[in-house]
């Protein structure tokens, strides 16, 4: 009896160890009406855990090393560090003005801050002192942010500054500038050695999106979603982004782009961009990000205070997961 309890024993804590080891792998979705954040387990569908205390959250990030969140906070303008176990804030880093997107830097020092205040800038945050160690100005207030999967540069996107700018990250300063019109969500395809390939952009009053050459620096094709009849579409402007949400799938097989306008997500092949189908959400379908299997994406529905599970290999929504009011950013980390 003594050798089972030990036996026993032995295989809770491997099984603990090895638990630990791995991680828990999160969806956390932002809810910028009712000021929490939720946790979904992409094994389930459900919802986890909550996280409360950030108003007016928009932006939303994991380090690395799964064990530290960060979130900024329009309302108080600050970014909040969250503990990742205990679900905590930690601290709240003051900001130069009112952020919106962030992103990290692949080794998980810096957190970049997009400041949507004017005239614009990027807030540029030490994540071994949690301090605001540089603000980087930009044309225009910055909406959204994205390190490159090489973490050599960071790619901004201006509505205001009718911009896209990359930033190189080693030095800070500006490599080079494309496009005359308010620039949305951005999505990146890397090369097989991870240097950036092409740019997936949403544009102001486009209804799909532009695909950009990164090594020639040129757009070179713009892609229109498909249409629906008139009267089963969405009603309203759409705050000018008639298509606002992409993502690429980490096995890199699959973009994914929502439309506001027809409430749906689409998919598409990649590299050749083949049409392959796309799946009814909820209303106002507003960001994506996948688990990291690539099997299922999620999309954020802002009017719906949902999030829409789509199985990748079939095309169709398996699940509705309600959350707070107003759902938007969102991503997917691995908590330890």
């Amino acid at each position: 009896m003594k050798l089972r309890c030990r036996t026993l024993l032995v295989f809770v804590l491997m099984a603990s160890a090895f638990t630990s080891a791995i991680g828990q792998e999160r969806v956390l979705q932002t809810n910028s009406g009712s000021g929490n954040i939720h946790l979904i387990d992409p094994a389930t569908n459900k919802v986890v855990g909550e996280i409360t205390g950030v108003p007016v959250n928009h932006g939303a990030a994991g380090s690395p090393d799964g064990k530290r969140l960060y979130f900024s906070s329009e309302a108080e303008q600050v970014l909040a560090v969250i503990d990742s176990k205990t679900l905590a804030i930690t601290k709240k880093i003051k900001l130069s003005a009112r952020p919106n997107n962030i992103a990290i830097s692949k080794d998980g020092g810096r957190v970049y801050v997009g400041i949507i205040s004017q005239p614009g800038a990027i807030d540029v945050i030490d994540t071994v002192s949690l301090e605001r160690v540089a603000s980087i100005p930009t044309k225009g207030g910055i909406h959204n942010l994205y390190v490159t999967p090489d973490g050599k540069y960071l790619i901004a996107g201006s509505i205001a500054g009718r911009v896209m700018t990359v930033i190189d990250t080693k030095t800070n300063e500006i490599a080079w500038t494309l496009f005359d019109e308010g620039i949305r969500p951005m999505a990146i395809e890397a090369n097989p050695d991870g240097s950036t390939k092409r740019l997936f952009v949403n544009v102001n009053k486009f209804h799909g999106f532009v695909v950009v050459d990164f090594a020639t620096r040129k757009e070179t094709a713009r892609i229109t979603l498909p249409e629906i009849p008139v009267e089963q579409r969405a009603k309203g402007t759409f705050n000018n982004a008639p298509s606002h949400g992409l993502g690429v799938a980490p096995n890199g097989k699959t973009l994914w782009v929502t439309s506001r306008m027809n409430h749906a997500a689409y998919a598409y092949s990649l590299p050749d961009l083949k049409y392959l189908g796309g799946t009814d959400v909820g209303s106002d379908p507003d960001w994506v990000t996948f688990s990291s299997d690539s099997k299922m994406v999620y999309v954020a529905c802002a009017d719906a205070d949902s999030v829409s599970a789509i199985d990748v290999a079939s095309i169709k929504e398996v699940a509705r997961i309600p959350v707070g009011q107003s759902p938007k950013r969102n991503t997917t980390v691995t908590l330890r």
